[in-house]
């Protein structure tokens, strides 16, 4: 019996982290790499290449001709290196719109963004999702919300049997504000947790060495730290949903959207001190930190499974190739218009 012809998707290579749960799909990926200003290829210390990927660069994306089920966008850059590129378009909103201004100080108003983008997705028949609600308002499209995925089996079960903290942060020095940095310092200032993470400007930080490497370190350590600015950033990232997956009770400001319920996998708090207090009952109780992150690992298994993301992601593509399918239906008939 002959094998069904293999069906591709085009990715452009944003976030590794990110992209690698595109493994969960049944696609081939064309993961796009050496694009201006992201000119590395895929970063194996952020995780393995998935199977049924192999890396193209955007000359040789333009070189195929298309034939894609749809082009995976990550920011407006790619949209823009993607018009050239035959197929229906997809765009994943991985931050807010409001922490995209503030991090990169620009100085178009929200409004001005909003509607410019819009305008474009709108003209160009881009379908648009967002990896959570928060990021999805943000920007205006709150219709196709596909959250982040973590495979417990992935995970080895936390031990706590360091008595360490950990963050997981990169460039935090760029990002105070979103990062609640300053409630973060006073909360955990002389008391052992761990920043991991590309942060060039602190001596004795650097990244997990690979995705093993970074597993180990969320098996050892004896509860993970997440905080974030609520009107910028979400309670959670991949990172903290990972923690939670491994096993790990999180400690993190009392945000709306965190997935952590207090007293249950973790221990929310906007007050420094009880925070501090949290942390240093933690570090003093391993079978308290074991107890919570059970809890958290089930926690994190029901909400954001691997088989969500499947079923949400599926449906993001095909609503892509519906909105192409459509804008190719208007040109021809405008053709045919045209020569009557």
């Amino acid at each position: 019996m002959s094998q069904a012809p293999s069906r591709r998707v085009a990715v452009f290579n944003c976030h590794e982290s990110w992209v690698h749960q595109l493994r969960y799909l049944d696609y081939d990926l064309d993961i796009i790499v050496g694009l201006t200003g992201r000119d590395r290829p895929w970063d194996e210390r952020m995780r393995p290449l998935p199977p049924r990927a192999r890396m193209i660069t955007l000359s040789e994306a333009r070189g195929i001709g298309g034939g894609w089920e749809t082009i995976i966008c990550s920011n407006i850059r790619d949209l823009m290196d993607a018009r050239e590129l035959k197929g229906p378009k997809l765009l994943v909103l991985h931050v807010t719109l409001e922490g995209r201004l503030v991090e990169e100080k620009i100085e178009l108003t929200v409004e001005q963004m909003r509607k410019s983008l819009a305008d474009y997705v709108a003209l160009s028949h881009v379908h648009v999702t967002a990896i959570s609600p928060l990021k999805g308002r943000s920007w205006g499209f709150v219709d196709d919300i596909v959250p982040c995925a973590v495979d417990v089996a992935d995970y080895p079960v936390a031990t706590c049997e360091l008595a360490v903290g950990l963050r997981v942060s990169n460039q935090v020095s760029l990002r105070p504000r979103i990062l609640l940095w300053e409630l973060h310092e006073a909360a955990f200032s002389g008391l052992p947790v761990r920043l991991v993470g590309h942060n060039p400007d602190r001596p004795g930080v650097e990244p997990s060495r690979d995705w093993d490497d970074l597993r180990e370190l969320l098996r050892v350590h004896r509860f993970f730290v997440h905080t974030a600015e609520p009107g910028l950033e979400d309670g959670y990232n991949l990172a903290s949903l990972e923690a939670m997956a491994t096993g790990l009770p999180v400690l993190s400001n009392a945000h709306p959207t965190s997935p952590i319920v207090h007293g249950k996998s973790g221990f929310l708090s906007d007050d420094p001190r009880e925070l501090r207090s949290f942390a240093e009952r933690l570090l003093a109780d391993r079978e308290l930190a074991l107890e919570l992150g059970a809890e958290a690992r089930r926690q994190v298994q029901e909400r954001f499974s691997h088989e969500h993301f499947r079923r949400g992601f599926t449906a993001a593509i095909a609503t892509s190739r519906q909105l192409h399918k459509a804008q190719f239906g208007a040109a021809k008939v405008k053709t045919k218009a045209r020569r009557r």
